[in-house]
Formats: structure tokens, sequence, C-alpha cells
């Protein structure tokens, strides 16, 4: 029993030693694209902060689905929170899981790559979006009478780039439409629903999307409208950036070669097909078909009975 677990351990090891190193390749060639998806999560925070300088609380909107869904008060609107950080937490554990489990079809460097890029251009129209207008805010901390709900005149600049982190993000106002919660919740599953291998948790995962979507507006953090705008905003947003990204490959087809090329890998190989080809070697080594030559030149597949298909001056 000892051996076989010091064994298992021993793979295990291995397995992740391999798997680190493949993602530090991965990491070294595509850092810039996680560092600028990261510095742009604090522009997002640095520009919720700012709208709630601008905030005026004032009498809620009408809305259907405070009509329809019933309050949960504040003393349960933990519960929406619990939820999201519940697949914040178990999407970003899937995404390291290659570390450890055999079976794998994703990079971790390459996911979070698309992931940012998704949660990137959807955070740029909520900006744009939640500048335009001012609502009055609907959570508790935002009502008129509620001290949280107006900021008083920034001090100094500092005051306003520190963003009063994590209190000024969780009780913020002013960021309304659309709702930052559900554009995560969304970006994480329909990544899951693509690069996921269980078909049960992919239908769990929307079923939790849309039990978020309620858990929001009962909690009254967002308006209903909120809600509905990240639906079809960020699953645009999703479906057409990735068409604009370059594919990831499976990894069940084989790891090791499924590894981007290097700058320097590259110009090799550029190298040895091109000196391949001025040898009159295709470099494929599967190609034998039999070559013609008219005139002392070289012609394929035999094709030697039309003049057109001569090769004058090459």
């Amino acid at each position: 029993m000892t051996l076989y677990i010091g064994r298992e351990a021993s793979k295990l090891w291995k397995r992740v030693c391999a798997e680190v190193t493949a993602e530090i390749t991965l990491l070294s060639e595509n850092w810039k694209y996680l560092l600028a998806g990261l510095i742009f999560q604090y522009i997002h925070g640095l520009a919720a902060r700012g709208v709630h300088y601008l905030h005026r609380p004032g009498p809620l909107l009408q809305d259907v689905g405070f009509l329809l869904l019933p309050e949960l008060g504040i003393d349960k609107a933990y519960i929406s929170e619990t939820l999201f950080t519940l697949i914040f937490i178990s999407f970003f554990l899937w995404t390291f899981h290659p570390f450890i489990l055999k079976s794998k079809r994703i990079y971790t460097v390459l996911v979070w790559c698309r992931v940012l890029a998704f949660l990137v251009a959807s955070q740029f129209l909520r900006i744009f979006t939640f500048y335009s207008t001012q609502l009055p805010g609907p959570n508790y901390h935002c009502r008129e009478g509620s001290k949280l709900a107006t900021l008083p005149r920034p001090e100094s600049a500092l005051e306003v780039l520190l963003i009063n982190f994590p209190r000024g993000i969780v009780y913020g106002c002013g960021d309304l439409i659309f709702s930052s919660h559900m554009i995560f919740t969304l970006v994480f599953v329909r990544t899951y629903q693509k690069y996921g291998t269980r078909r049960f948790i992919k239908q769990f995962a929307w079923l939790l999307a849309v039990i978020q979507s309620f858990l929001i507006v009962a909690s009254r953090k967002h308006y209903t409208v909120d809600v509905v705008v990240a639906w079809y905003t960020v699953n645009l947003v999703v479906f057409f950036i990735d068409k604009k990204l370059p594919e990831m490959p499976d990894r069940t087809s084989g790891a090791s070669l499924m590894l981007p090329l290097t700058s320097k890998d590259k110009d090799s190989r550029n190298k040895e097909e091109n000196h391949k080809l001025l040898n009159g070697n295709s470099g494929d080594p599967t190609d034998r078909r039999q070559r013609t030559q008219v005139n002392g030149k070289n012609l394929e597949d035999g094709n030697t009975g039309h003049p057109d298909n001569a090769m004058n001056g090459v």
C-alpha cells in the first residue's frame, strides 16, 4: 500500500512539473495580454469608484422584477454574494485542473487570456453605459438617508486612485447598467460550456447563472434591466470576440505537440522549409507523387499534355 501511494505521488509530481514547464512557456509569450487584462480590472474598479461621486439617491424606479420577486432584505443579501463567490472559486479552480488531473483539454494561461479578453470588452461597454446615465441605486446603502449613498468631494487624487478597496467596491453606487456580477458569471459559464467536459456541470452552471440573476434582483442590488442587458450583451460580446481569437488547441490529441512555437523555433522551421523547397523537396514526407520533367522543369501529377502546364521562366 505504501509503495502504491509513493508511486502515484511520484507520477503526480512529474505531471505537475511537466505542466508547470508547459505553462511557463506559454506565460512567457502571453504575459502582456494577462497583465493588460489585470490592469483593466483596476481601471474598471476606478471607473466604478468615480461614478459613485456622481450618484444622487432618489426614489426607486418602477421595476417588474421588484414586483414579482420578494425582497430578501439586508439580513439575507449575503446569499447572492455567496453564490457568486462559489461560481468564481469553482471556475478558478477548474482552470488549474490540468496541473493535477490526467484528462485535460486546456492550457491554463490560454484560458485566462480568453477570459480576460471577454471581461475587458464587456467592462469597457459597461463603463460607457453607467457613465451615460446615473440611475438612483436600489441597493440599501444607496438609498436616500444612507451616508454611503453619496461620496464627499475627494481631497486628493490618491483618495480616488486607491478606490477604498475593498469597501469602495462592495458599497459602490451608480454603476448599475449593466451588472458586473453577471458579466463574470456569464463569461465563466460560457467558457466552461465550450471547454468543459461534464455535460451535467454545464447544465448546472447555466442553472446557477439563472438563479444568480434572480438573487441579484431579489437582493435589490440591481434593477431588472441591469441583469437583462447583461444577458444579451455579454453573450454577444463573447460570441463575436471568440470568433476573432485563434482557437485553443485540444490537448486530448497530444499536449506536447500543441504548444505554440517560440520565435526562435518558428525561424528555424521556416529556414528548414525554405531549404527543402529550394532543393525540390516539399518537406512533406507523405508527398511521394511522381514528378515529370518538361523542358527541364518539374511538373506535379504528370500533367505534361498541355503547354499551359509548363513552368516557363521559373
